[in-house]
């Protein structure tokens, strides 16, 4: 039995926070004297400045095998990635690596300011082990790649972080390793750039090479991983089939919490009706993460204060640039189903008003409401702009065909037919 190319074992990495290295001998003096002074204080305060960025993960990785990671920004993805890289050691833990092991972390990383592109491809091959006319029988296919063929003689300090970026992935996936460790390569670059990696990293997944896959961008994760692991707070929390990690993740809105961008509470309105509350719900839960699979519910919550008012509630929907996506009134020839309140004369007291945008409607993106209270369909009694926003997240429910930037605002599902309207002859 073939043993896994890598065994994480109960791997852990603290940190000591305001713990900084000494610029002179005179401050390394210092802070020694610091330290033995601190040995006589009670053990709590040094403890109480530790930071764990990992702690007690486990896991294994079969050859051949591209595995995600997903968690929120400072959940250790990383500092696990670094690890693995032998950029820093374990403060507790060990991993084992049957292999060569190339990555790509940072802008820059692994790279030489002050030397060529060219010196740092071969810099790059010859820290793997691999001889000089290895290296040159990839060259060609890591400058092409890269797109940098006028500038590879440039000391990359001069580089763009584009040109970086672009350089270092190519460095990492044409030279000869067994693991491929990718943090966030697709946030620089257009669009073909970002076809190019996702393809290249799918054909070295069938040549068998294992690849550690970290991004936001949950849509192309989900298209590239079979497998995913999910980070919260150094810890392993979730292992297994991306699209549910993925479902798992937006539930919990990436942290367990409840984000104050998605629920508002005050006053607005005047002596006849005013908002009290709005949030958004998926799932049959507050949150700020939607799922493009699932309907949004918009919520509000107003309160009549003259009865016999002819009250309704309606909501604006914009786009990160402030452009009006949809409005939808509560008003009878503007709903598809029947709302016993909606154009009604409301007795005094607290209502609810729920909108549902459905599934598979609305483009990935990042999305604000302005909430509305009208009476009689003209007079406003209270508005609130941008009161709450969600971020829609694309799962690549629909993107098994197609890779590519998916245009336009909204995103639904269309009915399509085809017919042959007249067969070639053979």
């Amino acid at each position: 039995m073939n043993l896994p190319i890598i065994e994480v074992n109960s791997i852990g990495k603290r940190y000591r926070l305001g713990q900084w290295g000494a610029r002179s001998l005179r401050e390394e003096l210092e802070n020694l004297s610091s330290r033995v002074f601190r040995k006589n204080q009670a053990n709590h305060t040094d403890r109480a400045s530790d930071f764990w960025a990992l702690r007690d993960v486990s896991f294994s990785v079969n050859e051949g095998e591209v595995l995600g990671i997903v968690g929120k920004n400072w959940a250790g993805k990383s500092t696990l990635l670094k690890l693995l890289s032998r950029i820093t050691e374990p403060t507790e833990g060990e991993a084992w690596l049957r292999g060569r092991v190339s990555s790509l972390l940072e802008v820059g990383t692994g790279f030489h300011p002050e030397l060529t592109g060219r010196d740092n491809v071969f810099l790059s091959g010859t820290i793997l082990g691999m001889t000089r006319q290895e290296i040159r029988q990839r060259f060609d296919d890591i400058v092409g790649f890269a797109g940098i063929t006028q500038h590879i003689d440039t000391p990359v300090k001069r580089y763009s972080s584009g040109m970086y970026v672009r350089l270092g992935f190519a460095v990492a996936a044409h030279l000869s390793s067994q693991v491929l460790l990718v943090d966030e390569v697709l946030a620089v670059g257009d669009v073909v750039y970002r076809k190019q990696c996702i393809e290249k990293m799918k054909a070295l997944a069938k040549e068998g090479r294992t690849i550690f896959f970290v991004s936001h961008q949950l849509d192309v994760l989900s298209n590239l991983c079979p497998r995913s692991i999910r980070l919260h707070q150094g810890r392993l929390i979730q292992d297994g089939d991306t699209a549910d990690v993925i479902r798992d993740y937006l539930k919990a809105d990436g942290d367990g919490s409840q984000p104050s961008t998605a629920r508002w509470t005050g006053q607005a309105g005047d002596g006849t009706a005013q908002i009290e509350a709005a949030s958004v719900r998926s799932d049959g839960h507050v949150t700020e993460h939607v799922n493009i699979d699932a309907p949004v519910e918009i919520i509000i919550r107003y309160r009549c204060l003259k009865g016999g008012s002819r009250l309704n509630a309606s909501v604006i929907v914009n786009n990160s640039l402030g452009a009006h996506i949809l409005s939808s009134p509560n008003l009878p020839s503007a709903t598809t189903g029947e709302d016993r309140w909606g154009y009604a004369e409301h007795p005094e007291g607290l209502y609810e008003s729920r909108m549902t945008i459905p599934a598979n409607f609305l483009n990935d993106g990042l999305y604000s409401c302005d909430i509305c209270l009208s009476t009689d369909a003209s007079h406003s009694n209270g508005v609130v702009e941008s009161a709450i926003s969600f971020t829609v997240h694309d799962t690549g429910s629909m993107r098994k065909e197609f890779q590519h930037t998916w245009w336009g605002m909204i995103r639904p599902r269309m009915h399509w037919e085809t017919e042959v309207i007249k067969e070639a002859k053979p």
